[in-house]
């Protein structure tokens, strides 16, 4: 599959039962909308609780979902602190029909340019597949260093970054460090400031819920016909109005898409206390995809 063709990756929420289990057939549903509206699948990023499930349950989600034999492409997040386990997760990885990675900034240490280069190459050493960086600092603690892009833009398995800082400005410098290679907008509602100054597309956190809506919206800000920005700004916004994912969780599970919005600790469904934002949006998105699709 060619990753350039890719537009929108959906960063998928992972569904668990009440037990805390993983809810596999929530996920196939999941999984069957993104394949339907042929959306790129981005699982185990920060939207899917990567960080706060198991080993052992990350590899099961790996393989269900290759299971399903997708016809859209699959990118796996890659994140952490202690390298030897990342490693250890790229190698389990690289077992499987996995078509990409989206590796993260280290978490918590706060490393340097050389910490952030060794680690990224050491990463992407062991890689066989194309990698995206992932630009979060509000998650991470520091952003992704401008010279360890510059000096990794040319490593074989380098092909894009994800810019989720909520900058324009810091979106030029990340083209300009990695000589114009893609840069992937991280921020729904940024998505019509980026395309205007050259993103290869959208990391989605609102195509969870919107999964065809988004994808038009996408396509339209890319080809410079987009028109609703306001709409989309506050829509994107409902989604954040406690931690990600878990608004977008419950619109899910209000919509029986899924059979519960619990959460994996330490995250927790009861930090929402007022979905309508959410649904309100739904409900204009839901208008605005009719009259645009």
């Amino acid at each position: 599959m060619k990753l350039t063709n890719q537009k929108l990756w959906t960063a998928l929420v992972t569904p668990f039962h009440e037990d805390l289990s993983v809810d596999f057939e929530s996920l196939k549903t999941l999984v069957h909308e993104q394949i339907e509206a042929n959306n790129g699948l981005l699982i185990l990023g920060s939207t899917g609780e990567a960080l706060n499930i198991g080993l052992n349950e990350r590899k099961n989600i790996v393989e269900y979902v290759m299971s399903l034999n997708p016809s859209v492409p699959v990118m796996i997040g890659v994140g952490g602190h202690n390298l030897n386990e990342t490693k250890e997760w790229v190698q389990y990885l690289e077992t499987q029909e996995v078509n990409a990675y989206l590796m993260v900034t280290p978490l918590y240490a706060k490393p340097g340019n050389i910490g952030q280069y060794q680690w990224f190459k050491s990463l992407m050493d062991e890689a066989s597949k194309p990698v995206m960086l992932y630009n979060v600092p509000g998650r991470t603690g520091t952003s992704l260093s401008l010279e360890a892009v510059s000096l990794l833009k040319d490593h074989k398995n380098y092909w894009a970054i994800k810019e989720a800082s909520g900058s324009v400005e810091k979106f030029k410098e990340y083209l300009a460090a990695s000589d114009n290679k893609p840069v992937y907008c991280g921020d729904d509602g940024l998505m019509p400031d980026f395309a205007l100054n050259g993103a290869s597309g959208l990391v989605s956190v609102a195509s969870n819920v919107w999964p065809k809506a988004t994808h038009t919206y996408v396509n339209q800000c890319l080809e410079k016909t987009f028109d609703a920005k306001q709409l989309w700004e506050k829509a994107a916004s409902s989604l954040f109005i406690a931690s990600n994912p878990v608004p977008a969780k419950a619109v899910l599970k209000e919509q029986n898409r899924i059979s519960n919005n619990i959460m994996m600790p330490p995250l927790a469904a009861d930090d929402l206390n007022d979905l309508s934002p959410a649904l309100e949006a739904h409900t204009k998105i839901t208008s605005w995809f009719n009259e645009n699709k």
